[in-house]
């Protein structure tokens, strides 16, 4: 059941939307250290927008007209239980999450004005930080426990239950709407664009850091060289969203596309951080791994590192700024 909202803070109930399409996009890449210490392969696509990557200037590009096929198979219940399970020891193992977050956070201009909705708010870290910007914060998450840490930390901010396809909220409620490292998650890009856009007010803007297709390459990759069955974390490609958001009607501004590259000294602290982001709820179940092959991927990623003290593990976001018209 939805918790009780002050009127005069939020906004309220309203109508879930349908899900278009979608698309895909090319893309290229380069690669470099962040200020954080984490590698960063900064990409641009034909998007048919500004398409800027760290340290260089604005280009342009066209959308490609190939319709993307596939939907992901996610449950946003099981997303929901594993998260709120999580909740508690989340800040403490969720750095390269913060490191992705806080870039998504300077993209935003340094002023806010207005109502701003923090879409997978977590413990309310981020909406937090709209309401130092200047904003009116609301955040929205699906796990109960991920909220009840949230009241717990900070009281200026609203938090609420519900899910990215169906925002709680009545149209056109929020200057700004902002999400990190949450969307990835959803069961339909298209209807999570479409609520984006029916949420914002006209001349409001959307700041969106989203893990894509091509996170977690290199595990893939390393269970292929071991022989192990393939634990599939099925996400949307920056296609499909970028294809989402045109369809719903936002005015896509620019897009950054980055790869952070999460390091880590062994393989128990590489797979506890997958299961700590919630990959573990996507994709095909797969039999838990035993100590002979938990060994073998071990063996498998120091191969491919070539340092055994140092397993990369890739997360690809795609960093987006849309404005509805």
């Amino acid at each position: 059941m939805m918790p009780a909202i002050p009127a005069e803070k939020s906004p309220v109930l309203a109508e879930p939307l349908k899900a278009p399409e979608g698309k895909a996009l090319s893309t290229t890449a380069g690669i470099h250290l962040n200020n954080e210490g984490a590698f960063v392969a900064d990409m641009s696509f034909d998007a048919g927008v500004a398409v800027q990557a760290e340290g260089s200037v604005n280009a342009k590009g066209t959308f490609k007209a190939e319709e993307a096929s596939t939907t992901p198979a996610i449950n946003e219940q099981d997303i929901a239980y594993r998260f709120s399970k999580a909740a508690v020891k989340y800040n403490s193992i969720a750095s390269i999450q913060r490191v992705i977050a806080e870039q998504a956070l300077a993209n935003l201009p340094k002023a806010l004005q207005g109502e701003a909705l923090d879409i997978g708010c977590g413990t309310g870290i981020h909406t937090q930080a709209l309401v130092k910007k200047g904003a009116t914060a609301t955040g929205v998450d699906i796990a109960k426990g991920m909220l009840a840490q949230a009241r717990k930390m900070y009281s200026d901010p609203i938090f609420v239950q519900g899910s990215a396809v169906d925002l709680p909220f009545v149209d056109s409620a929020f200057s700004t709407v902002f999400s990190s490292m949450a969307l990835q998650w959803v069961s339909d890009t298209g209807l999570a664009a479409k609520q984006i856009a029916r949420v914002l007010k006209k001349g409001g803007v959307a700041e969106l850091a989203i893990m894509v297709a091509g996170s977690f390459d290199e595990l893939k990759t390393a269970r292929k060289v071991a022989q192990l069955a393939q634990a599939d974390t099925v996400m949307p490609t920056a296609a499909q969203w970028g294809y989402s958001f045109k369809q719903s009607g936002l005015s896509l501004k620019r897009v950054i596309i980055k790869d952070y590259v999460d390091m880590h000294s062994d393989i128990m602290s590489l797979l506890r951080s997958v299961k700590g982001v919630g990959a573990g709820a996507t994709g095909r179940k797969q039999p838990p791994l035993n100590r002979r092959d938990i060994k073998k991927l071990a063996m498998a990623y120091s191969n491919m590192s070539g340092v055994e003290s140092k397993l990369p593990l890739t997360y690809r976001v795609s960093h987006f700024r849309l404005e509805k018209r």
